[in-house]
């Protein structure tokens, strides 16, 4: 056995490579550049920016009333002066279609900022606090999520009267059930995070360990999941315009304009009266879509820091 001599060198340590961050960007600036380069989120939000701007500003953009009936003007197709034809009732479609935006969107934004609301109040709750608390406030989510929502929306609204106000308050209060748990879920886990028993060693309390600590860092989660939400909602409330229980005539609305052009005629001869709204409809949808898979790519945690 030889022995190591004491003048020989020692061998190398290998390189440690540190990797350094940009000086000033933070955590929200790192996931504004993976957000913009997600081409479909991008594409999403460029189509939805032009659904509000020609929803928000259609008394500017169209000269028709959408109300306003034209006998003589009836199943026009499309042509220089009604770019999408008119319908049976001689009203303009192109106009209906954009007025019938401004119901469309403002319910799935009303009904989901009502459901996000109730969402963080009883997931927040019920992931900070556990115990008892938790087991009650999840056994009232989970029977809520045992019914059926479509069928329970359109018993509320029966109930109350169809209009656009019940259709986004039935909507928020039954469609709270899918966040909330996730929210517990983050919740459970970031309150026995470091600097949250940190926090609470010095004396923070409750409140004050939720609105500073919990509740920023379950903003991704919470932006991801409204925005999947609020394309459930306009499919929803479509669905119930389209049956008679949303938006009332004459009020344009896309589900009610799809119900108007549901006969075998209109189907087969006046394509113009249902493919602008079922587009409107399926283009809100996707970009609504796109942008939710964008969020959840550029807030996903594991490649955020």
């Amino acid at each position: 056995m030889t022995v190591h001599q004491q003048n020989e060198p020692l061998p190398a340590a290998p390189a440690i490579q540190i990797i350094k961050l940009p000086a000033g960007e933070g955590v929200w600036q790192r996931a504004v550049k993976r957000f913009r380069r997600h081409r479909l989120a991008i594409i999403g939000a460029a189509i939805l920016i032009i659904l509000i701007f020609l929803a928000v500003f259609a008394p500017v953009i169209s000269v028709y009333d959408p109300y306003e009936m034209s006998l003589p003007e009836r199943n026009l197709p499309p042509s220089t002066l009604h770019w999408l034809g008119t319908d049976g009732n001689g009203r303009d479609v192109w106009t209906r279609v954009i007025y019938g935006g401004q119901v469309s969107l403002s319910v799935g934004l009303v009904a989901v900022s009502i459901s996000t609301i109730i969402s963080i109040f009883v997931g927040g709750l019920s992931g900070f606090f556990g115990g008892r608390v938790d087991m009650i406030l999840m056994r009232i989510t989970d029977m809520v999520m045992t019914f059926p929502l479509l069928v329970i929306v359109i018993t509320l609204v029966a109930i109350t009267g169809p209009s656009i106000y019940n259709v986004m308050v039935a909507i928020g209060l039954l469609s709270w059930p899918g966040m909330a748990r996730l929210i517990r879920g983050q919740f459970l886990s970031l309150r026995e995070m470091d600097y949250v028993l940190a926090a609470r060693s010095i004396g923070v309390g409750s409140g004050g360990l939720i609105v500073r600590h919990l509740l920023p860092n379950t903003v991704g989660t919470i932006a991801v999941a409204a925005t999947f939400a609020v394309s459930e909602a306009i499919l929803l409330e479509a669905a119930l315009s389209f049956l008679g229980l949303g938006v009332q005539v004459p009020t344009p609305s896309w589900g009610s304009m799809l119900r108007d052009a549901q006969t075998l005629s209109i189907l087969e001869t006046r394509p113009w009266m249902w493919l602008p709204p079922g587009i409107a409809i399926m283009l809100a949808v996707l970009s609504v879509n796109f942008i939710g898979d964008g969020l959840r790519d550029a807030l996903d945690p594991r490649t955020i820091f």
